[in-house]
């Protein structure tokens, strides 16, 4: 793989992306929901980390919040430097796109572009012209070099995903926030969408971020954190499937 120079981390740096004090409402009186309660939590720069927690716990409105997607009934979110909660809808649109990669479930490709036009998308959007030896960096190392003139209809699931994990490298955000990346993928197409996951930490510097339900997949990450009720009740540090899975089944217990 070609050497590519990082953007300079200097000690003592802010995290990658933060939350404090995240509460998240929905309705009112008896009707009203508890999505997050009084969430507090960070995400090191060139950490891998897996949200998990039983459905209803309120992880994918953790990973939308910060990546500002939707916005918190109180507390506060930062991404860098940056605090989101005050930004206008227009800094805020420029922050997603210049600072935010991300790789979804359904992969989100435009159908009648080609899986280059796809990747270069956002960069085309913001005017501004792909840093080419990255791009070709990225390309490479995702196996897609003979499939940038196909469309998604001509590419598999995993192709398909591959195409979306590009994307959102292509641009060098700060974050990458996955929301169940590998939901709709077989066992191998999975594997390999989590080993470039898991390259893009450990090769690019980059800070990754999932939602998941699957022990195998929190096993690519760092750290894993765990939500339920809405709240954080536990994290876990180099983390494998089976330590994953028997935590999993504690809280489900609880």
């Amino acid at each position: 793989m070609t050497d590519i120079a990082l953007p300079g981390r200097s000690a003592g740096s802010a995290p990658a992306a933060s939350a404090k004090a995240l509460t998240k409402t929905y309705g009112t009186g008896d009707t009203q929901v508890h999505a997050l309660r009084d969430v507090s939590v960070e995400f090191e720069r060139g950490e891998f980390t897996a949200i998990m927690g039983p459905s209803g716990s309120g992880k994918s409105t953790l990973m939308h919040c910060l990546a500002g997607l939707d916005s918190a009934t109180s507390g506060t979110v930062t991404i860098g430097d940056t605090e989101l909660t005050n930004l206008t809808d227009k800094q805020m649109t420029g922050l997603r796109r210049d600072r935010i990669g991300f790789v979804f479930q359904s992969f989100n490709l435009v159908p009648t572009l080609t899986a280059l036009e796809n990747i270069t998308l956002p960069l085309d959007i913001a005017g501004r012209e792909p840093d080419q030896q990255w791009l070709d960096t990225v390309v490479d190392r995702l196996g897609l070099r003979d499939r940038l003139d196909h469309r998604p209809s001509e590419l598999s699931g995993g192709q398909q995903q591959r195409v979306a994990c590009a994307r959102a490298l292509a641009g060098r955000p700060d974050i990458v926030f996955g929301d169940e990346p590998t939901g709709n993928l077989d066992s191998r197409s999975s594997g390999e969408v989590l080993g470039i996951l898991r390259a893009a930490a450990d090769e690019f510097d980059q800070t990754v971020v999932i939602v998941t339900h699957d022990p195998r997949a929190a096993s690519f990450a760092d750290r894993v954190v765990f939500l339920a009720d809405g709240a954080v009740i536990d994290h876990l540090a180099n983390p494998t499937a089976e330590t994953v899975l028997d935590r999993m089944k504690q809280l489900e217990t609880v």
